[in-house]
């Protein structure tokens, strides 16, 4: 798929699942597709196993913001934030591969930000300007 078509679908999933509407949002996915959480040892095997949890996701609002997108071919990155009911932004990164135009496995991670320490200060650059939301 090209980024283009990569980043279309995405941002149609996040937004679609950002307004509750978690069955549009899975339509980015083939029915038997798999969803791990390696931080969780979570695995979901078929878009059945998983819809039912997302609809049922304990947070009033979730909020993404996509910072970046890379790849090629039927492999793809998407690192983003996401924060629940306005709380700390969190990190993600989002492994999905595709076949065809869905998705057929998704690795997600999530992490907590943190600060930068003062003695990495001399050698650090800039962060690039998608960054820096």
């Amino acid at each position: 798929m090209t980024e283009e078509a990569v980043r279309a679908a995405l941002l149609h999933y996040l937004d679609r699942s950002a307004a509750g509407d978690e069955e549009t949002a899975s339509t980015i996915y083939h029915a038997d597709a798999v969803l791990e959480f390696p931080q969780s040892g979570e695995r979901f095997e078929g878009v059945d196993h998983f819809l039912p949890w997302r609809r049922e996701y304990p947070a009033a609002t979730i909020e993404y913001a996509l910072d970046r997108l890379r790849g090629s071919g039927d492999v793809w990155v998407a690192e983003l934030r996401i924060r629940y009911d306005g709380g700390p932004w969190q990190y993600a990164v989002d492994v999905l591969e595709f076949d065809g135009d869905r998705v057929s496995r998704e690795s997600i991670y999530v992490a907590e930000g943190w600060a930068a320490p003062d003695w990495r200060a001399p050698w650090r650059a800039a962060p690039p300007p998608e960054a820096r939301a």
